[in-house]
């Protein structure tokens, strides 16, 4: 037996960083279609997507049906997510990205890691700077905060926005060992119809509920199946190790989002942005020693 495989900690490493890559594909998938369909339809019909996706390999790989607790963590998981979801976008509409992503992405990370050593113990030093590390790549890789001052709503959106995402790592860190596609799926039971409430709520000036062009239609699928994936991902670094050190390295998903913006949309990365990737690698170092 491949010695990686019996240490729990170097599993949690490697699903993080799985998470992480598969979310930040899909973020860029959601993105790319979003620059081509309204960005509400998008997200929703993207939601759909991993909903059929993850109950039908809940069916067929995991049969019965969990302890009513892990569905309830499931389902609080994906109501985190949703609240945390519509306040980014609204943050986004409303407020300056450069501002509003980055702060989301950093405190995303930070409450998870509270909690991790409130309840795990605080892990040694070395992972601690890489944790410091690491929250200072998502930060860079994010934007890095460039427009100047912040605005309160601007700070309300992102700090509801964190505590959504934060929220979704804490209660799907609760799931039972050994169960991971029952509580994904109730977490998007719980997500899509509150989606859809807000959408119906809401008079957006750019939200018309024409679909979009059926050439955007595959692109929408396929973020839909990646965010479901990174969740896979993430689930499974919870139950092999700490929440902190899955959350954090899960947190650094924009790395491969603008990764992917360089090589496919040709996009230049900033400074700050290169600095973000070579400060997430020395963080991953120190994380995995």
């Amino acid at each position: 037996m491949n010695p990686f495989f019996n240490n729990p900690e170097l599993l949690a490493v490697a699903y993080g960083l799985a998470s992480a890559a598969v979310w930040g594909a899909g973020d860029f998938s959601g993105g790319f279609a979003s620059k081509r369909g309204n960005v509400y339809t998008v997200v929703l019909l993207s939601q759909v997507v991993g909903l059929v996706c993850l109950l039908t390999l809940a069916l067929l790989l995991e049969g019965a049906l969990p302890p009513a607790q892990d569905l309830l963590f499931g389902g609080l998981a994906g109501l985190a997510g949703v609240i945390g979801l519509l306040a980014l976008y609204t943050g986004l509409a409303k407020g300056r990205m450069g501002v509003v992503a980055p702060m989301t992405a950093v405190l995303a990370a930070i409450i998870p890691v509270v909690v991790g050593i409130a309840t795990d113990g605080v892990p040694p030093v070395l992972v601690l700077v890489g944790f410091g590390l690491a929250v200072t790549a998502v930060w860079l890789l994010s934007g890095g905060g460039q427009a100047d001052g912040i605005r309160r709503d601007e700070l309300g959106l992102a700090l509801l926005a964190g505590l959504g995402f934060s929220l979704f790592f804490v209660f799907i860190d609760k799931v039972s060992a050994g169960v991971v596609f029952w509580p994904l799926t109730a977490a998007r039971v719980a997500s899509v119809p509150l989606l859809l409430v807000f959408l119906l709520s809401r008079r957006w000036h750019h939200a018309r509920w024409e679909l979009p062009a059926r050439s955007v239609l595959p692109i929408i699928a396929l973020s839909g199946i990646l965010d479901s994936g990174g969740n896979y991902f993430f689930t499974l670094a919870t139950q092999s190790g700490r929440l902190d050190i899955a959350a954090v390295l899960a947190s650094l998903y924009p790395a491969s989002t603008v990764l992917l913006a360089r090589l496919i949309l040709k996009e230049t990365l900033g400074t700050r942005q290169w600095i973000g990737v070579v400060v997430a690698l020395i963080a991953l170092v120190l994380i995995a020693l």
